[in-house]
């Protein structure tokens, strides 16, 4: 499918319903979770009875052909609130990396025991993380080890969301040390399991709606039939590594989540630009509304441009990850960058607009400015994206050309020859031209509008 910025109706009413469940049922909820820190089971439930929680919804959302439908839903609902959203959405991540490295018939054992059904909600997670490594998946310590019909894990993991209360964990281990990224492979490890434990949950910044802990894995044992993908994909792809083939076990999952993530910070954006702009026009000072200040127009005018770009760019990578498009000068990264960091000077503006209002809980601003800037952090740091796009940038095809050059396109023979901007059209034109002058009246007025823009 050609890259379109067209959005069907599906997409519309997709939209719709996301924005008025954000803005009816997350967010008059979204303080009191966050000053709570606890888990909004009731928000979940609710999600599942709106048909926004179970599998086959994100399986239907990642197989839309124009790979806008996620990034137009996750926008949405974390304009409602980002602690809360991350909640509803972090199954989805841990079933992307289902999806990736499993079987089938796993999909089908272990889904739906990562959402469960309206009235008995169930959580996933999705470990990859450790204390030591952070973003560095190079620097994994956490090892799985067969012995017998079993594999044993040990390690740690850190920064999970959803971490020691999810039903199903997928964790990220290393098989063969020599082999380094390509010696990893991923695991399912249900709750409850001897040798997982939580070792404290973490209090943070922002995101405070969100669970988030410290795991501990000591001599955790686990069927094999556990082991995401089988023995057999294992043993293939551990001997494509031998010869310097194959790629990490978790970078399909991170190139298929980086616009997920970009997209939910495009909704903190959103949400804290809106407010700055609703605010500016209703607040008074010097004779009139703030908004007609350069100082607090100007700052607002580059924010409106720069939130665009970076959803367009969010987009982009969206229908690329859908299309099987391979990135080739980090467009995952890009899209994750740039949302990233529009999030946190947009909370930012938002902050600075609002003046002394906006440095105290009376208003939600402040809670945006401590959400926005996990983004610049996980999934990847900016600078980790920064040097995912950098490396590319030393193969000299990188730069080549633009990079929609390389972007599949229409194969339509007609239209290659005939469309706008061919040569055919242009010696036509030429014809006309010179006929002009002598052709009668009706037929230079049918000409002229045949060659109009949009003709």
């Amino acid at each position: 499918m050609s890259f379109t910025l067209e959005l069907t109706p599906a997409h519309h009413e997709l939209v719709r319903r996301a924005h008025t469940f954000a803005e009816e049922v997350i967010r008059p909820a979204a303080a009191k979770y966050d000053a709570a820190e606890e888990c909004p089971w009731d928000i979940v439930d609710r999600a599942a009875q709106d048909g926004f929680y179970s599998p086959l919804f994100y399986a239907d959302l990642i197989s839309d052909p124009t790979g806008l439908s996620l990034p137009l839903f996750l926008e949405e609902i974390f304009w409602g609130c980002a602690g809360i959203g991350l909640t509803v959405v972090l199954p989805a991540l841990a079933l992307s990396a289902l999806n990736q490295a499993g079987t089938p018939e796993q999909l089908v054992r272990w889904a739906p025991e990562m959402f469960g059904e309206p009235g008995d909600i169930k959580l996933a997670a999705l470990a990859v993380s450790e204390p030591q490594g952070g973003s560095d998946v190079a620097n994994l310590q956490t090892r799985a080890r067969k012995d017998g019909d079993s594999w044993v894990l040990d390690g740690e993991k850190i920064w999970i969301g959803n971490g020691g209360i999810a039903d199903v964990t997928i964790v990220n281990a290393v098989v063969d040390p020599e082999l380094g990224t390509k010696g990893q492979a991923m695991f399912v490890v249900p709750k409850e399991t001897p040798g997982m434990e939580q070792v404290r949950r973490l209090r943070k910044l922002g995101h405070r709606a969100s669970h988030t802990a410290e795991l501990k894995f000591d001599n955790c044992r686990i069927p094999a039939d556990q082991l995401l993908g089988g023995e057999d994909k294992l043993e293939h792809k551990l001997d494509k590594a031998r010869r310097g083939e194959g790629k990490p076990a978790a970078l399909g999952t991170f190139e298929q989540t980086r616009p997920m993530v970009a997209a939910m910070a495009l909704g903190v954006a959103r949400a804290a630009f809106e407010y700055a702009c609703d605010y500016a026009r209703g607040r008074e000072a010097f004779g009139g509304p703030i908004i007609g200040n350069q100082g607090v127009s100007f700052p607002l005018a580059d924010l409106a441009a720069d939130i665009d770009a970076a959803r367009l760019l969010t987009w982009r990578a969206s229908w690329m990850a859908a299309n099987g498009v391979p990135f080739q000068v980090g467009e995952g990264s890009m899209s994750k960058l740039k949302a990233s960091e529009v999030a946190v000077r947009a909370a930012e503006q938002a902050v600075q607009t609002c003046g002394g209002w906006g440095y105290v809980d009376d208003l939600p601003v402040e809670k945006w400015y401590r959400d926005a800037k996990l983004y610049t952090i996980f999934e990847g740091t900016s600078e980790i994206q920064r040097m995912v796009i950098g490396r590319t940038l030393s193969e000299p095809e990188s730069t080549e050309a633009p990079v929609h050059h390389r972007l599949p396109g229409d194969k339509r023979g007609l239209s290659r020859k005939f469309g706008h901007g061919s040569l055919v059209r242009a010696r036509a034109g030429e014809v006309f031209m010179k006929l002009a002058n002598k052709a009668p009246e009706k037929v230079t007025r049918l000409g002229g509008k045949l060659a109009s823009p949009g003709g």
